[in-house]
């Protein structure tokens, strides 16, 4: 005996509307005590950035006391700023790395 399912209905296509993941500012600070040099190095292994553009971002950060390393989603923004401090700290430098929302 043949079960009779409800009658099947065609729905209208929806667009589905994903918003993009939220993306988070890498930032350095400065510090009295990190040498000019060692924030350029960081920002151009970390940061894939050539001499002359770290060297920019570097003084930014000398000079206003902060500046941004680069926008990513939250979890390579997370791992740069872990990667960065734990250099730093390798290096016995008390260079202050962190995320803010953008």
């Amino acid at each position: 005996m043949a079960i009779k399912h409800q009658q099947e209905t065609d729905l209208a296509p929806q667009k589905v509307l994903i918003d993009p993941p939220a993306m988070w500012r890498v930032v350095l600070l400065n510090d009295d005590f990190t040498p000019m040099d060692f924030v350029t190095t960081v920002l151009q292994t970390f940061f894939a950035m050539d001499y002359e553009r770290a060297t920019q971002i570097m003084l930014k950060i000398h000079t206003e006391g902060r500046g941004i390393c680069g926008v990513f989603p939250k979890d390579v923004a997370a791992t740069k700023v872990s990667e960065v401090t734990h250099f730093a700290r390798q290096h016995q430098h008390p260079l202050q790395c962190i995320m803010e929302i953008r």
